[in-house]
């Protein structure tokens, strides 16, 4: 099964229209896919993932394994409510707390931050194309967009197989931008029901998610995927996760445009239906939501 690849630089040719297609596919039907020529400095990243692993190698790997969390994997039985992680979280916008951020990642992570906004607003743009909304749409509904930056170890576990790396959730906000490990594996979503792997980044790929709103304001058209990471007992595993989120104070409903009509006699949609049963439905869901207001 293979996992939707999104090349962003080819939303700019005559190969436009196709590559919009397979956007709107991947949101609808399968809610993650890989990004390929975004456009994000390919060095930053480098720097970005090189500074990370040197941080957890100089502070938070001891620190990890010398926790309650780390000496509290009962080897008899396994933890259930126990993530085999380490992380911090950069609150990039609309407040920083780039003072809680270790020094050596400070300003490097406020300039990967601003890159990846960047793609994030291109992604809502042509995602609001794709649904027939103004381009844009998601963003103005975001009202502030909130963005912060998950940055993540899954260290090396002895025994995988009693613990989980983060149990399974769905994500609560918008768009989540992924930048993971080259070499170690982890990450599942869920797909028809089955649990599918997916692989360490290749070339500086970027994989994204869609997190519980956009769900909610396509009126479910596009999907928010429930995964799970697993502990892996030969590496630890990267992970740097930038949440382009709503805003605290944003008021969240699916979009008008988006929702079914409701309310109405089915004798006067049949009425209506007698004349444009060959038309798309949608359109003619649409009229009927304006016949009735």
């Amino acid at each position: 099964m293979e996992i939707p690849v999104i090349r962003m630089d080819q939303l700019h040719g005559e190969k436009r229209s196709e590559t919009l297609s397979l956007l709107h596919n991947a949101c609808a039907q399968w809610g993650f896919f890989w990004l390929e020529n975004h456009g994000v400095n390919e060095g930053l990243m480098n720097k970005m993932k090189d500074l990370v692993n040197k941080h957890y190698e100089q502070d938070m790997e001891k620190n990890f394994y010398s926790s309650e969390k780390a000496n509290i994997l009962d080897y008899e039985k396994a933890s259930s409510n126990v993530d085999w992680e380490c992380s911090f979280m950069y609150r990039h916008q609309p407040k920083s707390n780039s003072h809680d951020i270790p020094e050596l990642l400070r300003a490097t992570v406020f300039e990967y931050a601003e890159e990846v906004i960047k793609l994030a607003e291109q992604l809502a743009a042509v995602m609001s194309e794709n649904l027939g909304l103004d381009k844009d749409y998601i963003q103005k509904a975001f009202s502030k967009p909130s963005v912060g930056i998950k940055v993540a170890k899954y260290p090396r576990c002895s025994h995988p197989e009693l613990a989980m790396g983060l149990r399974e959730h769905t994500d609560a906000g918008g768009i989540i931008l992924l930048f993971q490990d080259e070499l170690v594996p982890g990450l599942e979503f869920l797909k028809d029901g089955k649990w599918i792997a997916i692989p360490p980044t290749e070339g500086n790929r970027i994989f994204v998610n869609l997190g519980d709103q956009i769900e909610v304001m396509t009126n479910g058209i596009y999907k928010s995927i429930c995964h799970q990471v697993l502990p892996n007992k030969n590496g630890s595993r990267l992970s740097i996760a930038t949440f382009y989120n709503p805003g605290a104070d944003a008021i969240i409903y699916p979009a008008p445009k988006l929702t079914y009509p409701s309310q109405y006699r089915f004798q006067d949609y049949l009425n209506f239906y007698s004349t444009t049963k060959f038309s798309d439905k949608v359109s003619r869901f649409q009229t009927t939501k304006a016949i009735l207001k």
